[in-house]
């Protein structure tokens, strides 16, 4: 049987030299039987005052702690290592990209419910996960979650922000199971996963809330100028190619 892993970190920073200090994560099993880790880890880098103010993480909290080697989350994950089996984040390619640091190698089926959010919910403004949890009205059911499995929940901390998920990826499946009938729904996530996203509107900038397309017609040299010069992540980046190809 499939063996489900969710997970979160906090790290000392979004840089390339950040590490990871907190992981928080859920195996499932099966719908009575989930493991829970909540663990703090030393880092080999200081963290960032930027990072402490949106986690609350500082070095006192992990002067004690051994390195993320030393946690059982890092021997878990590598125990269930295999295509067959999934790993499941919000924005996973930090996450993961964060677990690659630490030496792991993935072999695991991917699931990234912030992009299969955007695929199932594409009239949502945002796709945040703390967006998602109010929007969805999933704060409405996790403290039952949260009681059930032991669990604190805390904004920007890592197994508060996994219980958020485990509850968001239960609406996703349904989904799912409502738009495409008759498939696996963990398997249809795998794939829209693997699939980028072709925005409709601006979620930023001067622009915010306005159709791309045409904003491409109407300013062009805009769009081209954004492509080459910011920082966008890959939804974005295959929309304004899409946009700029085709106009």
């Amino acid at each position: 049987m499939a063996k489900y892993v969710l997970f979160d970190t906090e790290t000392t920073g979004n840089q390339e030299q950040d590490r990871i200090i907190q992981v928080g994560a859920m195996i499932v099993h099966s719908k009575d039987e989930i493991e829970v880790f909540d663990e703090l880890c030393l880092a080999p880098v200081p963290i960032s005052i930027e990072a402490m103010e949106v986690h609350n993480i500082t070095p006192e909290h992990i002067a004690d702690k051994g390195l993320y080697d030393e946690t059982d989350f890092a021997l878990k994950i590598l125990q269930y290592n295999q295509k067959e089996n999934y790993l499941i984040a919000h924005n996973i390619s930090f996450d993961l990209s964060m677990l690659e640091k630490e030496g792991f190698q993935n072999n695991y089926t991917l699931i990234d419910t912030l992009r299969c959010a955007k695929h199932l919910l594409p009239e949502s403004p945002n796709h945040r996960l703390q967006y998602l949890r109010y929007a969805l009205e999933l704060y409405q059911v996790e403290k039952a979650e949260a009681q059930k499995l032991n669990i604190t929940i805390k904004a920007h901390d890592a197994i508060g922000d996994v219980l958020v998920m485990k509850l968001l990826l239960s609406k996703l499946v349904r989904l799912i199971q409502e738009n495409f009938a008759g498939v696996n729904p963990m398997q249809k996530l795998a794939e829209l996963t693997q699939t980028p996203v072709l925005m409709k509107t601006f979620k930023f900038g001067k622009y915010k809330d306005r159709e791309i397309a045409e904003i491409v017609n109407a300013d062009r040299g805009y769009i081209k100028w954004m492509r080459d010069n910011l920082d966008l992540d890959e939804d974005m980046q295959f929309t304004l190619d899409h946009y700029l190809a085709s106009a």
